[in-house]
């Protein structure tokens, strides 16, 4: 009883300025009728799949004709909603995309759960480096040359490549020019999994200036993260699909395979709810009016001269803390302290996500916190980050799956050059593995991982687990 109240106490509790994600910003911008439900009387909505309701797996019923609708709103030949969030999307896309044995490319900076699609998919990741911003420590997007240099040196592991996995947006909202990458995967007949994850408000198109989803320029399959970047809960999420590369059977196979046998209708709900958002003139009236609130405290907070790091993400602000050498996660403790809380605390950054509520008085707040932090440290130098040891392209030594499973001894990270691992060296967020079952751990990786370890004190162990 203690546990359940106390867990009640902090879902109701009042935080203040909500900087972090889901999108909707405690409620205040879920969609209205969503709001309305969730006015009447308590658990009313919690359905099975009844025949008029139906499931995302199912032909029939009130979730398939919506399923339906918002493809051919968005223009796609078919979508399936989600309630496992993107990470079982995603998941589900690997293995509809690859059999057991083939390989897919995917980059440096991939999501742990595609990772995790490997393990129990039997497939092997060809992990390729991207570009690292060393002034705070960020992957960066790729142009069409750097992939051109990935396709040329995957070849030469000859794998039986099956697909080619792209993040866009990152979750600190860099974009890349996704037209020309999916241009130069598609030249080479291979399908391209696009994880959109926090890019699903690209598809209202409000403004030529802002970046477009992958899903208009053709990516044969497209995941977005509803509660990230629409209005939607937590959970929620879809996939799209388009072109014949990817027969819609296996994607259905995969999907029952890891998506639960009793979705919440409250979920799906609320996934039709958020993309109708996206797409119809009220939602995307919100949408713009969040986007110009946005614009402008940007613009304050940049003439008071905090140091904001240019992105393609209108509501995200990325403070780059390491300019006057501080820790991002350091900052994110004070920011808290004075009850503002960011999303995504890292060591040369803190990035809030403003999402679709407004925060029209946040601007001067947040530069009297931010001069009151800088006062409370010593002045120091701006501090820069070494580029990881990646090759551009690189496998693990030894398969991911078999690696996961084998027999394993907890070592010093010191102690660990020339062993393999058997496990994911993962902070989270932002989720992006260091390391992962399989990999090889040389001198490089090793003194690396330590000096992530000093950055990363409570989200990085001294020890690593190994093949025994």
């Amino acid at each position: 009883m203690f546990y359940s109240m106390g867990l009640l106490n902090l879902l109701s509790a009042n935080r203040n300025e909500n900087l972090f994600l889901p999108a909707h910003g405690r409620g205040n911008a879920l969609p209205k009728n969503i709001k309305t439900l969730l006015r009447l009387r308590p658990g009313i909505w919690d359905l099975p799949e009844l025949f008029e309701i139906g499931g995302p797996l199912i032909s029939e019923g009130a979730i398939a004709e919506s399923q339906k609708s918002s493809a051919y709103e968005v223009g796609v030949d078919r979508c399936w909603y989600g309630v496992n969030g993107a990470t079982g999307l995603l998941q589900s896309s690997l293995l509809a995309l690859a059999r057991p044995g083939q390989a897919v490319l995917m980059p440096r900076n991939i999501h742990k759960s595609c990772i995790q699609a490997c393990l129990f998919g039997g497939l092997t990741p060809l992990l390729f480096d991207v570009p690292y911003l060393t002034d705070r420590g960020h992957a960066s997007v790729l142009e069409r040359k750097w992939l051109q240099r990935v396709l040329k040196k995957a070849k030469e592991f000859e794998e039986d490549i099956a697909a080619v996995v792209l993040v866009n947006p990152t979750y600190q909202g860099y974009c890349a020019d996704i037209e020309s990458l999916i241009k130069e995967i598609h030249s080479h007949s291979l399908p391209v999994l696009v994880d959109e994850a926090h890019g699903a408000y690209l598809i209202s198109q409000i403004r030529p200036d802002l970046p477009k989803s992958a899903l208009s320029f053709g990516a044969d399959l497209v995941v977005h993260s509803l509660h990230k970047s629409a209005s939607s809960l937590v959970q929620s999420a879809v996939l799209w699909s388009q072109g014949d590369k990817v027969d819609p059977f296996k994607i259905e196979r995969a999907i029952e395979l890891l998506q639960t046998s009793s979705p919440s209708s409250l979920l799906l709900a609320s996934c039709e709810s958020s993309i109708k958002e996206l797409i119809e003139p009220n939602g995307i009236k919100k949408l713009r009016s969040r986007i110009d609130e946005a614009e402008v405290l940007k613009d304050f907070l940049i003439n008071k001269e905090v140091p904001l790091l240019e992105n393609n993400d209108p509501l995200k602000i990325i403070l780059h803390t390491s300019k006057f050498g501080l820790s991002g996660i350091e900052v994110d403790k004070s920011f808290m302290k004075k009850r503002i809380i960011g999303e995504l605390a890292e060591p040369g950054t803190l990035t809030f996500c403003l999402g679709l509520s407004s925060h029209k008085r946040l601007g001067k707040r947040f530069v009297r916190i931010w001069n009151q932090i800088l006062s409370s440290y010593c002045k120091q130098k701006p501090c820069f980050f070494k580029r990881p040891p990646f090759s551009i392209v690189s496998k693990p030594y030894k398969p991911c799956s078999d690696s996961w499973g084998s027999d394993f001894e907890k070592v010093n990270l010191k102690d660990s050059i020339g062993r393999i691992s058997v496990e994911m060296v993962c902070p989270y967020p932002p989720g992006i593995p260091l390391l992962i079952p399989g990999e090889i751990l040389d001198e490089a990786r090793v003194d690396w991982l330590i000096e992530q370890k000093s950055f990363w004190p409570e989200q990085i162990s001294d020890f690593v687990r190994v093949i025994s």
